[in-house]
């Protein structure tokens, strides 16, 4: 793909996670798999904790917002009356998180609970967050020559910075100057660039947008941000007319800096 020089307006980066500095696989066959296998068991052990009983509340919320949907499961109030009870809720909130991720749902809910299960599981090492070897270096240059570096992903800021956190590269998230999700906007509209934008402190035309997904790429270039989609192993594969429109990398070495001439 060559090398993609940078706009010279360009003063921030700001990068997708999930194919783009991390692997897809990454998300797909550790993060998500260690919730389905392990959400019982966290249950079970922190059910007593105030953390959790405010994570279960919200899924109960969301399952009585859901009701009318083919499949949901409802979340039944304790009553307080013994073991066999709290096994059948817990049960309950079990199904209930296996049926939002099957359909890929982002609800606060779900996330919230990913979330704090994720932040167990960096914490005591069973997970790490893996990030492509181009990232790092490239990252440490872009900031060398005075560019600012943000993360925007639909994952909450809380997951982004356990990802970083507890990285097979370290704690790397001394390179970032801030972080987005969702509370933000959806990345597939417009609007949530323009706020990104004004939350920076800049113009949109100032920001250049890093993803995987055309559809957030055609938001950000909609509000005058300048986007490149990242061509990783793993990613879904773009039409001939996406390849052709859009500036595309494989890697972040591949972006050009004026300023580091």
């Amino acid at each position: 793909m060559g090398v993609l020089p940078v706009p010279a307006e360009v003063r921030a980066i700001l990068l997708d996670i999930e194919g783009t500095t991390t692997p897809i696989a990454f998300v797909q066959d550790t993060l998500f798999p260690y919730i389905k296998d392990n959400v019982k068991e966290y249950l079970r052990a922190h059910w007593e904790e105030e953390e959790c009983q405010q994570d279960v509340g919200l899924l109960r919320k969301q399952a009585q917002e859901d009701s009318s949907l083919d499949g949901a499961v409802p979340i039944p109030l304790e009553s307080g009356s013994g073991e066999e009870e709290l096994e059948r809720i817990i049960q309950a909130v079990v199904d209930n998180v296996h049926w939002q991720m099957s359909l890929d749902r982002k609800t606060t809910a779900l996330k919230q609970l990913q979330g704090h299960m994720w932040r167990a599981a960096y914490a005591t090492g069973h997970v790490k967050g893996e990030i492509f070897e181009d990232v790092v270096p490239a990252i440490r240059k872009w900031r060398e020559a005075g560019m600012k570096v943000y993360i925007y992903s639909s994952g909450s800021v809380e997951a982004q910075k356990l990802l970083f956190g507890y990285s097979t590269e370290g704690d790397i998230l001394e390179l970032f100057d801030g972080h987005f999700d969702t509370k933000i906007g959806p990345k597939v509209e417009s609007e949530s660039y323009r706020r990104i934008a004004a939350s920076i402190g800049c113009a949109t035309n100032n920001i250049l947008f890093l993803t995987d997904v055309p559809r957030e790429a055609n938001a950000a270039e909609e509000a005058d941000t300048h986007v490149a989609v990242v061509i990783r192993p793993g990613n879904a594969g773009l039409t001939d007319d996406e390849k052709s429109y859009y500036s595309l990398i494989s890697s972040f070495t591949e972006l050009f800096l004026p300023s580091s001439t």
